[in-house]
């Protein structure tokens, strides 16, 4: 497993703590499952990011020659999106310093995406290489970035990044279906990335939502209907999945459900829908139990290792 990749499990920590959070604000749930999530995405990302800091520096160039690796460069943008929605979190309890995490963060995954976005459109990747998860730097990543304007309250800024998302949805999108649909198919490891499809229309309506306050209008409709497709598409996906064998890798499945599970709660609040706090609960402890069954499996894994 690539040392990027494993920036995956705070991600997804954080994404399933975003799940609490919405239910916290419309199901008044207990405080206490968010703050445990964000909690351990917190500790995780500091030290798997101390760790990577400590052994860039004892090797000149690591950072650029992962940044440049076909498979895992796309995931050095998971650093940065974590800190956003940490700070996003945390900024209700350190406005100063939340605001200030928030802005470092945004900065340094623009950076990011920046210099990913040269190294692809110069020759650097081959055809056969791209996975779905060229869609997270500057898709997911952007629509991230809104959310976290918006906590700043920076509408011009929230509105810009969701512009710059939806660019990238379409060609970034357009290449890597393309590349999927005519290049045969996905290396096994890689498959997992197929959940990208449900990361960039979660956190699009997330941020559409966040940014609109208010009763649902159209363009928020049409958001959801993408988001609605791409669900399906993971449900027909899932003879795929269970083909794979365990591998921490399946941490990639945690953001794109922790933060669709964090839009229907959301979207179900907005709506006159009968039952609908019911729909939001099943929802969301389906995406607990699935988070903590990766990561009872994560657990047992490393210790027959060790073993």
């Amino acid at each position: 497993m690539h040392e990027l990749s494993r920036f995956g499990i705070p991600l997804g920590l954080a994404g399933l703590g975003g799940g609490w959070s919405a239910a916290r604000s419309s199901l008044v749930s207990p405080v206490w499952p968010e703050e445990i999530l964000y909690g351990a995405a917190t500790a995780l990302w500091l030290v798997l990011t101390v760790r990577y800091v400590f052994r860039g520096l004892r090797r000149k160039g690591t950072f650029r020659a992962d940044l440049k690796h076909e498979v895992a460069g796309p995931f050095a943008s998971f650093i940065p999106l974590v800190g956003i929605l940490l700070s996003s979190h945390y900024s209700q309890y350190l406005p100063a310093w939340g605001a200030w995490l928030c802005v470092a963060s945004i900065s340094a995954l623009v950076i990011v995406a920046a210099q990913l976005l040269a190294h692809w459109v110069t020759g650097g990747v081959s055809m056969q290489s791209i996975h779905p998860g060229y869609l997270l730097p500057v898709v997911a990543g952007s629509f991230v970035a809104s959310i976290g304007f918006s906590s700043l309250h920076l509408h011009g800024a929230a509105m810009a990044a969701f512009g710059v998302g939806v660019f990238f949805w379409l060609v970034v999108g357009t290449v890597v279906t393309v590349r999927l649909m005519t290049g045969g198919a996905l290396a096994p490891a890689a498959k997992t990335g197929l959940s990208a499809y449900l990361a960039a229309p979660a956190t699009a309506n997330i941020a559409w939502m966040v940014s609109h306050p208010g009763p649902v209008g159209t363009m928020q409709l049409g958001l959801t209907g993408v988001l609605a497709m791409m669900a399906l598409m993971q449900v027909m996906l899932l003879p795929q999945y269970r083909k794979l064998p365990f591998s921490p890798a399946f941490w990639v499945f945690t953001f794109p459900v922790g933060a669709t599970t964090n839009y229907a709660i959301r979207w179900l609040a907005a709506t006159s829908l009968p039952g609908r706090e019911i729909y939001a609960w099943t929802i969301l402890g389906l995406a607990t139990a699935f988070t903590l069954a990766i990561a009872a499996r994560t657990a047992t894994t490393a210790v027959a290792r060790a073993l």
